[in-house]
């Protein structure tokens, strides 16, 4: 079994507003490291909120680096930096832009993640997007888990795994999906059994004779 690459909160959050920005804002990408660093730190549109410094996100750029998830390149008279995330990682379009919005928001329904997602990836509706998320959390390690549903919540939140497993998973796909049809074959088969004991006893009360 092969592991998952871990990252920290802060390589998550470079990552995240290197594809958020590459979308976004195409005419300042890449990006050089103060608008890295403003993108980073936003107080909107992030969860956590983060107040980083210079040295903080230039060392997770150097780590990036070392993984070839991020490419640094002379523009001018500052460096500039352009992400490599959906290759390095193997995620596609749509995967890609998943995970960003759960690198940068934190868990998510998957409602939210399809308005969050809008700039970056246009799913055609939320069950095209949960196909996504299911994928991914069936991939082995697991790229994604759905999170136990919060008390008078409509919806399940996903998160990511890149920085370790998620707190209050909820149970595996394969098992979830499972359990409820075994429980309607046992409903249907205790059914099935009470209506031929039923019939049984109304042929007897006719006089005939039993199958």
């Amino acid at each position: 079994m092969t592991t998952l690459l871990q990252l920290t909160p802060v390589e998550c959050r470079v990552l995240g507003v290197l594809i958020e920005k590459e979308s976004t804002t195409p005419d300042v990408y890449p990006l050089t490291l103060n608008s890295l660093l403003s993108g980073c730190n936003q107080k909107t549109s992030r969860d956590p909120v983060m107040n980083l410094n210079d040295a903080e996100v230039q060392a997770a750029l150097d780590a990036l680096r070392a993984q070839t998830l991020v490419s640094e390149s002379s523009g001018g008279r500052v460096w500039r930096y352009t992400h490599n995330a959906a290759k390095g990682l193997r995620l596609n379009s749509g995967e890609i832009a998943l995970i960003a919005m759960l690198w940068l928001r934190g868990p998510q329904t998957p409602g939210e993640l399809r308005i969050h997602c809008e700039r970056l990836y246009k799913f055609a509706d939320v069950d095209a997007l949960e196909g996504y998320l299911e994928r991914l959390a069936l991939r082995d390690p697991p790229v994604v888990l759905r999170l136990a549903r919060q008390p008078g919540a409509r919806e399940a939140r996903w998160a990511h795994c890149y920085s370790g497993t998620p707190s209050n998973p909820a149970p595996a796909l394969e098992a979830e999906s499972a359990g409820p049809a075994a429980d309607r074959l046992a409903q249907l088969e205790a059914r099935v059994a009470a209506l031929e004991a039923a019939l049984g006893e109304l042929r007897a009360s006719l006089g005939a004779a039993p199958d």
